[in-house]
């Protein structure tokens, strides 16, 4: 697995030593980000919140890069919430506008690395012409069997469990069957991540100890791992370092009987 690596990690680094301290048998199969403090990141520079994002985008390309390398199942990130709409035109059509372009820019790369690209949300919402990227690199990655790369958009967490609901009532009133059959597995099957594995590790970034509305239903038992770096400034070592404290927790899953991360 180091060959994963190598060309890319320096000698003597930080880096080094926490690829070295990695389990390989007991990755976390899927992280999710909270990628968050691209605002504070420019406050702190006297820049707009724009400016914060666009110093954002090298944080994906890095966190997408080690994922990938490390062998994960699937990465997901949250890009843009069902409350992000209330923030100013101006901001909103910006982020549109550099998601838009990230894809275009990367979606080669993806491809070569045998990602597979898919996004989550209330998609449908989304202007046209974003629609229109994301079809073009869900598409073009579709048969590719590496690491699953999920950005979520127009997405919340609240908002996945009702459309799950929802959609479990109609399966169920089609099978001729009652609503009050409904069960959890028949919910988690219509989440907008049943095609993923359970979510085993969320990182967020910033500091901030609150998951806000992301992925509720899925974490019920994933670990959680809090840096205060902020979101621009997130690289390869931060998700190391992440996956590492991960690899050092006893997983009980409710229960008394110790499971280590698998």
């Amino acid at each position: 697995m180091l060959s994963d690596f190598s060309g890319v990690i320096q000698k003597g680094t930080r880096e080094e030593a926490l690829l070295g301290a990695v389990a390989w048998d007991r990755l976390p199969r899927h992280v999710a980000i909270i990628m968050d403090g691209n605002g504070r990141w420019a406050a702190q520079r006297s820049q707009p919140r724009i400016a914060g994002h666009r110093a954002g985008v090298e944080a994906v390309r890095a966190a997408v890069d080690t994922g990938a390398r490390l062998g994960l199942t699937a990465l997901t990130l949250y890009a843009f919430s069902t409350e992000n709409w209330k923030r100013p035109r101006y901001e909103v059509d910006a982020l549109m506008r550099m998601l838009r372009r990230y894809i275009r820019i990367e979606l080669d790369e993806i491809d070569r690395q045998n990602i597979k690209f898919q996004t989550i949300g209330r998609i449908g919402a989304l202007a046209e012409n974003v629609r229109k990227e994301i079809t073009r690199a869900t598409e073009q990655t579709a048969r590719n069997k590496g690491m699953i790369l999920t950005v979520a958009l127009n997405y919340g967490g609240r908002a996945e469990i009702v459309d799950a609901a929802r959609a479990a009532v109609r399966r169920l009133l089609d099978e001729g069957s009652r609503p009050d059959e409904i069960t959890e597995e028949r919910i988690a099957n219509e989440l907008y991540t049943r095609n993923l594995p359970e979510l085993d590790l969320l990182v967020r970034t910033s500091g901030e100890l609150r998951i806000s509305n992301f992925l509720l239903w899925q974490t019920a038992y994933s670990e959680i791992y809090v840096t205060e770096t902020l979101w621009p400034d997130f690289r390869r070592v931060h998700l190391l370092e992440a996956v590492v404290d991960y690899q050092r927790r006893d997983r009980r899953f409710g229960g008394l009987k110790l499971v280590r991360s698998s």
